[in-house]
């Protein structure tokens, strides 16, 4: 809220004219003024030195008055008018140059577009707004085709600002990098759950794991007959009470018989009885 009868103080001006000197009978107001004349110089000089840094003060400490220092302080900085000319002609083949990368997003890029701008407005030439958006547009990548199409035909391009265009095309890439993420992450739930086929042959093979490791846990009790493990009763070669087919002998099975591998020896053996079982044959007939 303004209050009545209160003005802000107007800031000091400077400038680097010698006062008058006073006329014969001077009053006591035109005392204070030339006073006051004569003391800006030295509160110029000490405004320009107090605002600058220990760096920059050693280069204006020999200037004896303030016209002096800020001569010293614009050829430094500033440069001749030669010198401007050529930063200037440097700075508007950078802005022409410029163009948007791939991986950048778009206030990054505008920030870029900005920074070259504003040093040429600091070298004291005019830069419209209008010029800033046409580079923006002419310079996008094609992924923007879409929504530089929407905006010709619902707002007109050559009234549109620089900040609506940036935050219109920023709002697009959010959209984009959310469907993005969700894309990812929706391949990623796929890939991590296991199918149907797999989730089969896990269980099938587990099946196949735990009978045969309950047929090694049966297996591993000593056979009552040969008393080893590691095989079933059933299929033990040793067996007293089992009488071979082969042999006719007690104590083991047809399959591990030891006469079955001597079939030439033991044929004439059978040949002689059975010769002798036909000779008592005839002799009892007679």
């Amino acid at each position: 809220m303004a209050s009545s009868g209160f003005s802000p103080a107007a800031p000091p001006v400077f400038n680097d004219i010698k006062p008058a000197l006073l006329r014969a009978n001077p009053t006591v107001a035109q005392i204070r003024q030339h006073a006051n004349e004569r003391t800006k110089r030295h509160k110029a000089m000490s405004c320009i030195q107090n605002c600058v840094s220990d760096v920059i003060f050693t280069r204006i400490m020999t200037c004896k008055t303030p016209k002096q220092a800020w001569d010293k302080l614009k050829e430094e900085f500033q440069g001749t008018e030669r010198t401007r000319q050529q930063q200037l002609l440097n700075l508007r083949r950078d802005f022409e140059n410029l163009k948007m990368k791939e991986e950048e997003t778009v206030k990054q890029y505008s920030d870029r577009i900005m920074a070259v701008v504003n040093s040429i407005r600091l070298l004291g030439e005019q830069f419209d707004e209008v010029r800033i958006v046409e580079k923006v547009l002419s310079t996008l990548p094609e992924r923007y085709e879409a929504k530089i199409s929407s905006l010709e035909d619902s707002r007109d391009l050559t009234r549109i600002s620089l900040t609506e265009l940036i935050n219109a095309l920023y709002a697009q890439e959010q959209r984009r990098a959310n469907r993005f993420d969700e894309h990812q992450e929706g391949a990623f739930q796929a890939k991590s759950k296991p199918s149907s086929s797999n989730v089969a042959y896990k269980g099938k093979k587990n099946w196949r794991d735990k009978s045969k490791a309950d047929a090694s846990k049966k297996w591993d009790k000593p056979c009552r007959h040969c008393k080893r493990p590691g095989h079933p009763e059933a299929r033990c070669w040793f067996r007293p009470d089992v009488i071979c087919q082969h042999c006719k002998k007690r104590g083991h099975v047809e399959r591990v018989c030891k006469e079955k591998d001597k079939p030439a020896q033991n044929q004439p053996q059978h040949k002689a009885a059975e010769a002798r079982v036909v000779e008592q044959g005839s002799d009892s007939e007679e």
